[in-house]
């Protein structure tokens, strides 16, 4: 069920819902199984490091491809989004060595996958990030100061997850994927026109939940696209260690799904695939699985040390990949992006900068009872009895206080 150039995809969306997807390719472009299944020979990239289109005939060791290119207005807000995100996750680092926010997981280095997995959504469509992914939460439309409330260690997460169709982002690897698939299934039983993007990383493909989720996705035909980060690295443990699979795409076969390679520095083909495998999924090809090659350009967190575990060449290799670089020439070159666009677009990262700063920066009101009052829809006698302890004791204090006055 691939979706590449090596493995012709037109005639998918002619496809019946319920219709076996191996058969119905055999069928129609009398291709084995395993071609059907498996992902491209080569990942799909769009336009390389330099910032050139490559031509959809292109030959060599990394052919060209079939994907029509996303359109200038597509492209445009992409690249406002990337500068907006770099700035963000620079900012954040930042408000983290202030103080100002407990933690951060940067995805600096990984924007271009951030917007294209926000980007590539309709407003009814569901989005699952992992804790790394703010930037696309931001991009789906989340306010950013509510976006990086949970960051700040707040209790909650800062924003409705059903107002934006964005599930809350949380610390245990995977289990937003069987969340996914939960809702998923939840909209093809009541007959909504449902796309669910799943997001995860290369570690979080060695989980439990990870078979889980794919198998019962694939088994019930659900239209959830599977999109995994691969940054080459699960905090320490680099992917050599986690998989000797020759890609993680390679993993869609066995759960009777198609994958697909992309270049996660590339927004351009990012867009192009994760476009064509909604579109896909809407129409009723069921799940697909879209490996997107990337790289985490700084630590794991704010706690991390990477410098122990990976060297300073290879991670100055991958910065001449970097997205925002190589979408500013493109779009520099075909006459897209001038300098006062630029300057519009450094303007606005520069405000969503500053209103970050400001709104993490202000002291938030804490209500002790807060602590009992979302555990359940309807207190239980063992709550309320706490709650009415921790009244009477912070009456006492606030008693004991005022007479030492």
């Amino acid at each position: 069920m691939t979706i590449s150039a090596d493995h012709t995809a037109s005639g998918h969306t002619e496809r019946p819902v319920d219709a076996d997807p191996v058969a119905e390719a055999v069928r129609k472009f009398g291709i084995s199984v395993e071609d059907y299944m498996l992902p491209a020979r080569h990942q799909i990239q769009m336009v390389d490091p330099d910032g050139r289109l490559k031509p959809e005939d292109e030959q060599g060791t990394e052919p060209g491809h079939e994907y029509p290119l996303p359109g200038d207005d597509e492209l445009m807000v992409a690249y406002e989004q990337l500068v907006v995100g770099r700035r963000v996750n620079d900012q954040n680092s930042a408000l983290v060595r202030q103080g100002r926010m407990a933690v951060y997981p940067s995805s600096h280095g990984q924007e271009a996958c951030q917007v294209a997995a926000a980007l590539c959504l309709s407003g009814g469509d569901w989005m699952f990030p992992t804790y790394r992914d703010a930037v696309a939460v931001m991009a789906r439309g989340v306010d950013p100061v509510e976006a990086m409330t949970i960051f700040r260690g707040d209790w909650h997460s800062g924003f409705d997850p059903l107002k934006h169709k964005v599930g809350i982002q949380c610390t245990p690897l995977t289990t937003q994927l069987l969340h996914a698939v939960g809702v998923a299934h939840a909209a093809k039983l009541r007959g909504e026109d449902t796309v669910v993007l799943a997001m995860c990383g290369d570690g979080a493909t060695s989980e439990g939940d990870f078979h889980e989720a794919l198998n019962f996705a694939a088994v019930f035909h659900l239209p959830v696209i599977f999109f995994v980060q691969n940054n080459k690295y699960a905090i320490s443990v680099p992917l050599a260690h986690q998989s000797v699979a020759p890609s993680l795409a390679h993993k869609a076969v066995g759960y009777g799904m198609a994958g697909e390679r992309v270049d996660g520095n590339d927004v351009v083909a990012l867009l192009a695939v994760l476009d064509r495998a909604v579109k896909l999924a809407r129409e009723g090809s069921g799940p697909l699985l879209v490996e997107a090659n990337t790289y985490r350009m700084q630590a794991h967190t704010n706690a991390d040390d990477d410098t122990r575990y990976r060297e300073n060449s290879e991670v100055a290799e991958w910065r001449a990949k970097d997205p925002i670089s190589r979408m500013k020439t493109y779009l520099t070159d075909r006459g897209l992006l001038d300098g006062q666009v630029e300057a519009r677009i450094l303007e606005k990262a520069e405000a969503v900068a500053t209103q970050l700063r400001d709104g993490l920066s202000e002291d938030v009101p804490v209500d002790p009872q807060g602590l009992f009052r979302h555990v359940f829809a309807k207190p239980t006698p063992q709550l309320k009895e706490q709650s009415a302890m921790l009244a009477d004791e912070l009456a006492r204090d606030a008693a004991s206080e005022e007479a030492e006055k």
